[in-house]
């Protein structure tokens, strides 16, 4: 035989040796869907009687501004398929249009769209919720002036993409201390090929969950920050459905072999942000962002089992108050917790660990020192990677 032959059965030997780990992976994913279906189905969702759990996501674009080929029939379409509540739309910026105007807003399919926009500063990124139509122009200024600007008109200024923010002094509203885009740039580009390959087509959204990470780096941030002040902690989808291929098409949407892995239907599952409103108030836009001003939020990766009716309060024996509030201390405070399972529950106070509780739905926590506290919860009974990937990541009760 030719050495040239040999050399070629060789490599036809490896690239078939290296498929094995992922037919396998494949296994696991089957597996992993089978016990997360069995969750859904033994949840216990605590009821609330002072406030309204709500789902949604935050940070999605369109085919405004560019950056994406999403349209706005697939994005209500995936909303709905994925029974959101609401949608938080940050279309890039443009010098001839505003594009919050343009893009959805209102209730459509049953689900509320907030116009906003991703906004830049000389210095720093921002989503501007609702948008405005002298969006484009925030590239002249500094940040805090756009932010003394923008509060003035009543809008929030949340901090996106903080791994690249240099502003840290100034009086932002929020940080996105987890985002889709920036977990799925950290994937090892060999291994997410090959799990696409052999997984993506019946578990899309376990094949991009398998590789989230815990954003160590912004959750640190965030907790130094809210030790000094209040802030809110959300999670970005960064949805812009564009990541794909196909072949022989046209730019009106006509194509023979289309192939896209990041379409809305699939994102919109993967994590959610949930919005908690008085059981007297409506869900409309205006609510919709004074929870977020205020902190009363939690994000949750509902593709590893619901997480609706997650609930973290405090109770002083004078007052009761949820995550995003502030509490005396007084004679002491319990912090109380809860989830829809069995989980693990750990609980930060100023970005360190006081408290840690395994395979319980419910905890309680008596502290008598002021501080941030809040709360993560993992799905330990999942396996790697989700032993050391939250399942929950509340916001602060601020203990003064």
């Amino acid at each position: 035989m030719k050495i040239w032959k040999k050399i070629l059965l060789v490599l036809l030997a490896v690239i078939v040796l290296a498929q094995i780990p992922f037919i396998y992976r494949r296994y696991q994913f089957g597996k992993l869907s089978d016990k997360i279906s069995s969750f859904n189905a033994h949840r216990t969702e605590y009821t609330n009687s002072n406030y309204n759990d709500y789902k949604g996501v935050i940070h999605v674009h369109t085919a405004l501004g560019g950056h994406s080929t999403g349209n706005f029939d697939e994005l209500i379409d995936g909303a709905r398929k994925n029974n959101l509540d609401f949608v938080v739309m940050t279309e890039h910026t443009t010098d001839l249009y505003d594009t919050s105007a343009q893009t959805l807003q209102g209730v459509h399919g049953g689900v509320l769209f907030v116009g906003g926009q991703e906004v830049e500063t000389a210095a720093d990124r921002f989503l501007l919720l609702p948008g405005s139509p002298e969006a484009a122009r925030a590239k002249q200024l500094q940040t805090p002036e756009f932010l003394q600007k923008s509060h003035a008109l009543n809008k929030l200024a949340l901090i996106t993409y903080p791994e690249q923010f240099e502003t840290w002094n100034s009086d932002f509203d929020g940080i996105e201390v987890f985002s889709l885009h920036t977990n799925a740039k950290k994937m090892n580009p060999v291994f997410a090929i090959l799990d696409t390959v052999w997984s993506y087509y019946s578990y899309p959204e376990l094949v991009l969950a398998n590789y989230f990470k815990r954003p160590d780096e912004n959750l640190q941030k965030f907790d130094e920050i809210t030790t000094n002040r209040k802030s809110t902690l959300f999670a970005g989808s960064d949805a812009h459905s564009n990541i794909g291929f196909h072949l022989f098409g046209d730019d009106a949407g006509s194509k023979i072999i289309n192939l896209k892995i990041d379409r809305y239907e699939t994102i919109f599952h993967l994590v959610r942000t949930h919005i908690l409103l008085e059981k007297d108030k409506q869900l409309n836009q205006e609510n919709l962002l004074d929870a977020l001003r205020n902190g009363h939020t939690f994000i949750g990766s509902d593709v590893l089992s619901d997480t609706k009716g997650f609930s973290f309060s405090a109770e002083n024996g004078a007052e009761s108050k949820i995550q995003g509030d502030e509490i005396s201390v007084a004679q002491g405070v319990n912090l109380k917790s809860s989830a829809p399972q069995n989980a693990r529950f750990v609980i930060f106070k100023n970005s360190e660990k006081v408290f840690e509780a395994d395979e319980t739905a419910e905890i309680n926590f008596q502290t008598r020192e002021k501080g941030t506290y809040r709360v993560e919860v993992y799905l330990d009974a999942l396996g790697s990677p989700f032993d050391k990937t939250p399942w929950i990541i509340s916001n602060p009760i601020y203990v003064k």
